[in-house]
């Protein structure tokens, strides 16, 4: 009898809690990310920083800009660590161009999710958005309130 193994989640590095709150969601996709040692090294000790992060396109190529990696103090000597570097982000060139046709298009923006290990590599999951309005955001901050309270009412009923 073959006995079932689970699957193992991806383990997440960091997370862009504040794009739920700015944006809705219409299409996710998970890139490939070219990093250089010293920051693979502080991703594995959770030294990242994704809410400012937002996604380029430039050249028919995507870029991560705004996603601080800061060096560990026991960096190479011989390389400069440049915590506010430019990342490249890798996707088939199909979904490049699906992707630039609806960056292109009005209110669509590249919004990364967060940055988690799938097969020993750094995968960052990007999102195509649209902004919300101030009436939107307010719903989703009711809707949050409202999930709460009832999470409260259910575990006090319990006890």
């Amino acid at each position: 009898m073959a006995t079932k193994t689970k699957k193992a989640l991806p383990a997440r590095i960091a997370e862009n809690k504040k794009a739920a709150y700015n944006y809705f969601f219409e299409d996710k996709y998970e890139a490939g990310m070219v990093l250089q040692g010293w920051e693979v090294k502080a991703l594995r000790e959770g030294k990242v920083q994704l809410t400012d992060g937002y996604v380029l396109v430039r050249d028919g190529e995507l870029f991560l800009l705004g996603c601080q990696i800061n060096p560990l103090k026991t960096a190479s000597t011989h390389v400069s660590a440049d915590a506010a570097r430019i990342k490249k982000l890798l996707l088939h060139k199909d979904e490049i161009r699906r992707l630039i046709g609806k960056v292109e298009q009005k209110g669509y923006t590249l919004v990364p999710l967060n940055l988690h290990w799938k097969n020993g590599r750094v995968k960052c999951e990007i999102a195509l958005a649209k902004g919300k309005a101030e009436h939107d955001k307010r719903d989703t901050i009711k809707e949050r309130e409202g999930k709460r309270e009832v999470e409260r009412a259910m575990k006090t009923r319990h006890r």
